[in-house]
């Protein structure tokens, strides 16, 4: 009887196998960190309208306790008109982006709104105050 001098072992290396699931894990990891860029929560009041939104320069939120954030950063109301015109210094036609928590009573929308309109007349700008909203479900 001839026997094959070829012998063929059926092993599995799994080492490539590991480097690529090792690549896998470090590409989602990476990207679900750009998932989520607002840390604060808020419950958004909803919008029908699909139009889009201008440039931000700058973000404020304000969550459900009423508490001011500017760039995710806490402020106080004395805190909010200086902070806001440092950050819109260099430009004369900045946005501010509002975010709201839907429970927040207006007056607190009020303050950033006043705030940005002094900014404004002190130094001839033309800041623009958006109030964020979610989007409809399509």
């Amino acid at each position: 009887m001839l026997e094959s001098r070829n012998k063929i072992t059926p092993a599995f290396n799994s080492s490539s196998m590991s480097d690529l699931v090792f690549l896998l894990l470090i590409f989602f990891m990476l990207t679900s960190t750009l998932i989520s860029p607002n840390a604060i929560k808020l419950l958004l009041p909803k919008s029908s309208s699909g139009q889009t939104m201008a440039k931000q320069n700058v973000t404020v939120s304000i969550d459900e306790q009423e508490h001011f954030y500017v760039e995710n950063l806490p402020k106080t109301i004395e805190e909010l008109e200086p902070f806001l015109e440092e950050l819109l210094s260099n430009t004369t036609e900045g946005t501010v982006k509002l975010h709201s928590d839907k429970t927040v009573q207006v007056q607190s929308i009020v303050y950033v709104i006043d705030a940005v309109n002094h900014i404004n007349q002190r130094h001839n700008t033309k800041h623009k105050v958006i109030l964020a909203t979610e989007s409809p479900k399509q």
